[in-house]
């Protein structure tokens, strides 16, 4: 049964009005579980893969990730004992932690659409993801006047940069309920667990103590989406970081991923990324080689 602090309390530092934390291990973050708070969340990855789970949506980063989380924005922890970081750094701050009206004057207006935007999830690549994580890891090192004056450049270079994906583009308006998100929690937390296997309707209902048909509802409620095809796009990530990181071969890939039939795994795979596991491995490597 996974942990399940559903609502992650906050305290920034003594004379402080927001939160920078800087994790120099990659096991050293072990909020795994899938969680929310009321903060605007600011993450740098540095180096390493692993996977994206915010919102509704699902996907592979590769050599780290820069990411601007909106509040209450359920999400999973980015980093394990198996990314391969170097570092993480996670700065967190309510949206009003300068006052009710700062954001509202003239010159945070950029700053204040970002935010906006931030409440489906925000990725950054590129030089953006390179060089505001330079200055995102430098603000753990600043007194708290250099941290505040630093975090409003860095907010402010995110909202002029256009190297970045909107992660839930058709909203995310998720329920973020103490016992609804603690139930999402143990489904989420069983899939990651069991998804190289089969897993039945019958059997992920009695997890939750709910019956089948009322499972089907209160997930597709949720989620937007049918339990089966959530249970697939998590296979799909996983197989995205397996063509990429590892030289199995694609069957290999489909099996390792959980699925059973290949015919089954090709149509999945180019379903949710638009191109088939042969293309998708081949631009990887492209990108790798040019970069």
């Amino acid at each position: 049964m996974p942990n399940k602090p559903s609502l992650e309390q906050i305290n920034p530092a003594f004379g402080s009005s927001f939160l920078v934390r800087q994790y120099n291990q990659s096991c050293e973050n072990t909020l795994a579980n899938w969680h929310f708070h009321p903060e605007v969340e600011l993450i740098y990855v540095k180096g390493g893969t692993g996977k994206r789970h915010i919102g509704r949506h699902m996907s592979y980063f590769n050599d780290g990730d820069l990411v601007l989380m909106g509040a209450n924005l359920p999400h999973y922890g980015f980093t394990d004992r198996l990314t391969g970081n170097s570092s993480e750094t996670v700065v967190q701050f309510r949206q009003d932690f300068l006052g009710d009206t700062f954001f509202e004057i003239p010159e945070m207006n950029g700053i204040k659409k970002l935010l906006e935007l931030s409440k489906k999830g925000l990725a950054f690549h590129g030089g953006t993801k390179e060089g505001v994580g330079k200055k995102i890891e430098d603000l753990a090192h600043k007194d708290q006047f250099g941290r505040l004056m630093g975090l409003i450049n860095i907010l402010q270079e995110l909202y002029l940069s256009k190297e970045y994906a909107v992660l839930n583009a058709d909203g995310v308006a998720m329920a973020v309920d103490a016992k609804d998100n603690d139930r999402m929690n143990e489904v989420y937390g069983y899939v990651r667990k069991h998804y190289k296997e089969h897993i039945s309707l019958d059997e992920i209902a009695e997890e939750v103590n709910m019956t089948v048909p009322a499972f089907c509802r209160y997930f597709k409620k949720i989620s937007r989406k049918t339990f089966t095809k959530f249970v697939n796009e998590y296979r799909v990530v996983h197989a995205s970081k397996l063509l990429a990181e590892t030289s199995l071969q694609i069957t290999e890939v489909s099996f390792e991923s959980g699925f059973n039939n290949f015919s089954h795994f090709n149509k999945s795979f180019k379903e949710f990324t638009g191109k088939s596991p042969s293309a998708y491995r081949k631009e990887f490597k492209n990108i790798i080689v040019e970069g």
